[in-house]
């Protein structure tokens, strides 16, 4: 299969080069606009520099968004729809073809010209049926505006109309390929395209076995596609149309490579432009490059939230809280609170990665940070598990 564009295979100066540029440009636009908000407007010398900028949280969005409706004083243009999401939180679409850019995504998957797709995504409010309209757009292919539910007319319509392609949510086409089989229908779709779920190796092996292709993307409603598999299924390629950082839970501070962290992207959509916006999901930094010859970075997909805040004896733990007790014992490696349940008390621990004893000094700064005692735990350098986890919570709710 050829590619989607030449942006796919570019080196990583030229990348770095192209997209230097483009976010130096957006950041202009973002400073230049009324009622600007944390971003200075000088350009940045080198992309590593973005990491100085301040991180955009989901929870600082909503509230720019009451102060300043409908989107938070951020400079959105040619805009040609309004959605909301739960909070609400409310997004633009645009007037640019392929606004959230998943047509790399459909090509990708195969989709193009010749194509039906079944797109079962909600067309209501939500942002995603257009995603994936647009996506179709984008290659030439059909669509079938499906939506969700009603279960029996989505498989008729895909035996009667021929649909070849499925979008949607990667346990959604079992149901309608069940209630065809139930029916007697004989459905042509070979490509399925999914999101906003995950995608377990049985459901990929249950559709390989009918004879459909699977693959997933990594969007959401904000800055449309983040990143994206290719056939041979080797973790998820991030998008020509984002930058992509993974911090430490809590802060804005890059993790070195095949560290587990917080998902923080920079759109580089001049129409609706985001700048480290923290996406709340947990991934890392694939090493190498994809087989399939694009050579942009890999993300391991979603390995969790990384929002962890919890509550303990009546107060709450934040990973910014963790974050701030590290940076004050850099010497130290990483820290972990664990939260337990002994009897009816909750029991509070903390686990330090160190080559030697802990410092006494360490007790207090706890007691400062977190506002409560935890037990302190010396564990071996390297010992706890890369999994961006820096507050568990083992208690039991059942």
């Amino acid at each position: 299969m050829t590619n989607y564009d030449a942006l796919e295979t570019r080196d990583a100066a030229a990348r770095a080069a192209g997209q230097l540029g483009l976010l130096n440009r957006v950041i202009e636009k973002v400073a230049a606009a009324p009622g600007a908000r944390r971003i200075a407007g000088a350009a940045l010398a080198d992309l590593a520099d973005l990491a100085g900028l301040p991180v955009l949280r989901k929870s600082d969005l909503a509230a720019w968004q009451r102060e300043t409706p409908p989107f938070g004083g951020i400079p959105a243009s040619n805009i040609s729809h309004y959605f909301q999401s739960p909070g609400p939180i409310y997004e633009p679409g645009g007037r640019a073809p392929d606004f959230w850019r998943l047509g790399r995504f459909a090509h990708a998957g195969g989709v193009g010209q010749g194509d039906i797709v079944q797109n079962c995504f909600a067309y209501h409010l939500t942002p995603a049926g257009m995603m994936f309209e647009s996506a179709a757009a984008a290659v030439g292919a059909a669509v079938i505006p499906a939506g969700t539910g009603q279960t029996e007319l989505q498989a008729q319509a895909a035996a009667h109309i021929g649909a070849t392609a499925y979008a949607g949510t990667p346990d959604y086409l079992k149901v309608i390929l069940e209630k065809a089989d139930a029916l007697g229908l004989r459905l042509k779709i070979n490509k399925a395209l999914v999101s906003g779920g995950a995608l377990f190796a049985s459901l990929r092996q249950y559709y390989a076995a009918r004879g459909i292709a699977c693959i997933q993307a990594y969007a959401t409603a904000d800055v449309g596609l983040i990143a994206y598999e290719s056939p041979g299924h080797e973790g998820l390629i991030v998008d020509e149309g984002v930058i992509v950082e993974i911090v430490r839970p809590g802060t804005g501070d890059v993790v070195p490579d095949g560290e587990v962290g917080e998902v923080v992207v920079t759109s580089l959509n001049p129409d609706y432009p985001l700048i480290r916006f923290a996406t709340g999901d947990l991934s890392a930094v694939m090493a190498g490059r994809s087989p399939c010859g694009r050579s942009n970075m890999r993300i391991k997909g979603w390995m969790g939230r990384a929002d962890q805040t919890a509550k303990a004896k009546g107060m709450f733990i934040r990973p910014e809280q963790v974050a701030e007790l590290a940076a004050r014992f850099p010497a130290l490696g990483r820290m972990r609170v664990v939260i337990a349940r002994e009897g009816e008390a909750d029991v509070l621990s903390l686990l330090v990665e160190t080559g030697g004893n802990l410092p006494e000094s360490l007790a207090q700064s706890a007691q400062d940070v977190l506002k409560l005692h935890p037990k302190l735990v010396a564990v071996a350098p390297e010992s706890l598990e890369n999994n961006g986890l820096v507050i568990e919570d083992r208690r039991k709710y059942d």
